[in-house]
């Protein structure tokens, strides 16, 4: 370069005085005419203009002067030739290397199904930060550090020694005191909703009462009830009286298994174990055979056997309730802001026949009682009864007078708004309300969502600032059926479904450290498998989770993810709003923790079964729910896998086709599903595609993909049913006749001949109704178009829809 402008310049020296062009007439002639002057040029001096015709003549170069300028110029251009060719090239190179580097960040063409934010994406800080650019491994430090600072065992105690019922007054003064350690954060919003709903407590005057039945039909003496106070909420009151079975774990295949071996449950009260199925579940299982009651009972083999680790004492009865739904049963579908807006109806899911409770001891005295079969094999359990009958038994009389109270109940929260799409919320929350000590059930995720608060609050005073709002939330009355979270889902679910992105439920977090287990919405799951590999492992040092969970087993997705059970508060949120959500739990291996809902969860019992891993397992769960909420409130594009629902529905389609030939000669076909199917899967490969040649820089493009992405659950609710009748729309996840299990659960009725089956009890169809054809035609087209519209919309505006219908 510097050879380059020397003979620029040596050029200059050796060209004559610079000349000007100028207009002058020429003289002796009428005619205007350009010539060449050559001119001092002095500083300041303008050549005269004319505004005349005039003629374009160039300088003359005939003359010898500019014979010898040319020649200089041209030896000057030949040996400048390289040197500027050369530069071109650099100037070149360097801009292609400077547009790669920037562009690099927002290409996806190379990543996976979900997009993954690498370490080039950066995160611009806040208003008030003083920092610079904020990257992914910035986050991530930052959050870490933070939430080491924090004292998470100290406030799972506290919160276990407090007495904090849905409605008492310890529970007004811990709201009260949660509301203030908000406050007290820097949070943008903090307030606090209150909902009066219909609660059943035990009556303190009038116990429930259990009595041996004489022969004559009187009342004989009492089994004393040992855990007077431990109760089935929305249980029906009143009395039942009839012969004992014993009916295993009272899930509908293990009636109808009951049922086949000559043992008629109805008209009886039913004897079944704690676990695999929900109370509210057996007892809605019992009512569909006919019982007339539920005794359910704990049995020492549903937990470990190791007697170096703790039991629960066999005069331990076990709390649950039996409402077949969420929120408050006596306003469904409604929000109890107030209840006298509202007529007096009563959710569906309320059973027909009381339930009880009772203690393995009690348990021992009524199996020894039994006549009848014996149990199977796998039905025996391990009270101090050798062997388990199946009964019938002698009359037993169940009293039950539990009463309604109307409650007032209050959740809190608390807000950061987000920089770029404040109006779409990403809602982490935990259940405050314990009947018992709760140290597992609440006091662990009331902990952990304290800790984030404080965690996020210090993050954002010291630069960061997510691009959609984080929301926190504890719920009360969560032992009742998640009856906060879903009354505020009630109450502003037109809001809701448009804006919450995904809901985090830290409730029954740590029960155990020996697996991990997730609840999820399949859009979750691949998200869950990235943060997994970030995460490390509580108890396998130098392990990440991920890496624990692939040690015992290759399939790392069927080792963690789990359906969404109905006695999660996660679950109103997909099942009934729309929303994807997830919740996360610690779990002993093969055995269930022994204290749940009982007396005995207390904070000493949780540390001994954890042998005081106690801290380092919540740990591990705060840095999985918050690495989470990072990546859902601040990726550029919503990490969620929406072609996820294509391999659910082809997993269901392979249960539907063992019946494909039983459908065709009645006529039926299943083509309409197939095509449904199909056209959701193009619309979801589709808009991946859009999305990876898309500029990531592009805030409203962006904003635009990330709508359609997070209501994809929202399309999966059926808008062919009322959610007043059903409350839980989703196809998949829910409850009803619009269900997927449904349809499957009736299209098994062609082979059963009208004998019933279980699984068919199991989606509420009445035992032995058998197969019918204009019901599954309903079904079908139900299932059919709510998915149909899913792929619909899925494929953004009406004029980009390309389907096979």
């Amino acid at each position: 370069m510097e050879r380059l402008w020397g003979l620029l310049h040596r050029t200059q020296r050796l060209s004559p005085r610079p000349s000007q062009t100028i207009y002058k007439r020429v003289e002796g002639t009428q005619q205007w005419r350009l010539e060449e002057e050559e001119e001092d040029g002095e500083e300041g001096a303008e050549p005269p203009i004319h505004f005349c015709p005039m003629e374009l003549r160039g300088p003359d170069l005939g003359s010898r002067a500019g014979k010898q300028n040319l020649g200089l110029w041209a030896a000057t251009g030949r040996r400048a030739a390289p040197y500027l060719v050369l530069t071109t090239l650099l100037i070149f190179t360097g801009a292609f290397l400077l547009g790669y580097v920037a562009f690099r960040g927002s290409c996806q063409a190379c990543g996976d199904d979900v997009l993954v934010v690498s370490e080039d994406i950066n995160y611009e800080p806040g208003p008030d930060s003083h920092q610079g650019t904020l990257y992914w491994s910035d986050l991530q430090a930052m959050f870490l550090r933070f939430l080491g600072e924090g004292r998470l065992e100290d406030t799972i105690r506290q919160t276990s020694l407090r007495k904090r019922v849905a409605g008492s007054a310890g529970m007004a003064a811990l709201a009260q005191d949660i509301r203030v350690a908000l406050l007290g954060q820097k949070l943008d919003h903090v307030w606090m909703d209150t909902h009066y709903v219909g609660l059943q407590f035990p009556d303190p005057a009038h116990p429930n009462t259990l009595h041996w039945v004489e022969a004559a039909g009187k009342l004989g003496e009492p089994l004393q009830l040992e855990d007077h106070d431990v109760y089935c909420p929305y249980s029906a009151t009143g009395n039942a009286t009839g012969e004992l079975v014993y009916a295993h774990y009272g899930r509908p295949e293990d009636l109808q298994d009951l049922r086949a071996r000559g043992v008629e449950p109805a008209g009886r009260l039913l004897l079944v174990r704690l676990g695999e199925i929900s109370f509210a579940q057996k007892v809605a299982s019992a009512q569909d055979f006919g019982a007339r009651g539920v005794l359910i009972y704990p049995d020492s083999a549903d937990f470990s056997q190791d007697p170096h680790k703790l039991g629960l004492s066999s005069h331990r009865a076990v709390y649950g309730h039996v409402h077949l739904g969420t929120g408050d049963p006596y306003t469904p579908g409604f929000p109890s802001f107030n209840q006298t807006q509202f007529p007096p109806v009563q959710s569906s899911g309320l059973p027909n026949i009381p339930a009880q409770p009772i203690s393995a001891d009690i348990a021992s005295l009524l199996l020894r009682k039994l006549q009848g079969p014996v149990a199977p094999q796998e039905w025996q359990g391990h009270l101090p009864v050798s062997p388990y009958r199946l009964g019938p038994g002698p009359g037993l009389h169940l009293g039950v007078n539990n009463h309604r109270v109307s409650t007032p109940i209050s959740n809190i929260f608390g807000c950061i708004e987000g920089r770029s799409e404040p109006d779409h919320y990403v809602v982490i929350g935990a259940q405050r309300d314990a009947w018992g000590p709760g140290a597992a059930k609440s006091a662990v995720g009331t902990a952990i969502l304290l800790e984030l608060v404080r965690t996020f609050s210090s993050m954002v005073s010291n630069g960061f600032r997510p691009r959609r709002s984080l929301l926190f939330i504890s719920w009360d009355g969560g032992d009742f059926g998640s009856v906060g979270s879903t009354e505020w889902l009630e109450g502003y679910l037109s809001v809701l479904h448009l804006k919450a992105v995904v809901y985090v439920s830290l409730d029954n977090a740590v029960l155990g450290d020996d697996k991990f287990q997730a609840k999820t919405s399949p859009l979750l799951i691949s998200l869950i498998e990235n943060i997994l590999k970030q995460v490390d492992s509580p108890n396998h040092s130098g392990q990440t989770l991920y890496e624990q969970v692939m040690f015992n087993n290759h399939s790392w997705d069927a080792e963690v993810i789990q359906p969404l059970p109905m006695d999660s508060s996660a679950y109103s949120f997909t099942a009934f709003a729309g929303v994807p959500a997830v919740e996360f739990s610690f779990m002993e291996d093969g055995q269930a923790y022994p204290f749940l809902h009982t007396k005995d969860d207390t904070y000493e019992n949780l540390h001994r079964v954890l042998r005081g891993r106690l801290p380092a397992v919540a740990q591990a769960v705060a840095q999985l729910a918050g690495q989470l909420l990072i990546r859902l409130s601040h990726d550029h594009l919503l990490p969620l896998d929406f072609g996820r629902y294509g391999d659910v529905v082809l997993k269901h389609i392979g249960s539907l086709n063992e019946f494909s030939g039983d459908l065709k000669a009645r006529g039926l076909t299943l083509q309409w599903v197939y095509s449904a199917r199909g056209d959701y899967i193009r619309a979801a490969e589709k808009l991946r595609k859009e999305i990876y040649s898309s500029e990531e820089s592009d805030e409203r493009l962006m904003r635009m993909y990330n709508v359609r992405i997070m209501r994809v659950e929202f399309y999966f609710l059926s808008q062919y049913v009322s959610p007043a009748d059903s409350p839980f729309r989703h196809i998949f996840l829910g409850h009803g006749d619009h269900t997927l299990d449904a349809l499957l659960d009736h299209v098994r009725l062609l082979r059963s001949h009208g004998s019933g089956d279980p699984r068919a009890a199991s989606s509420r169809v009445a035992p032995g109704l058998g197969f019918q054809e204009s019901r599954f035609r309903r079904q079908l087209a139900l299932l059919t178009w709510t998915l149909q519209g899913a792929a619909n919309a899925l494929s953004g505006d009406v004029w980009n829809i390309d389907n096979n219908f």
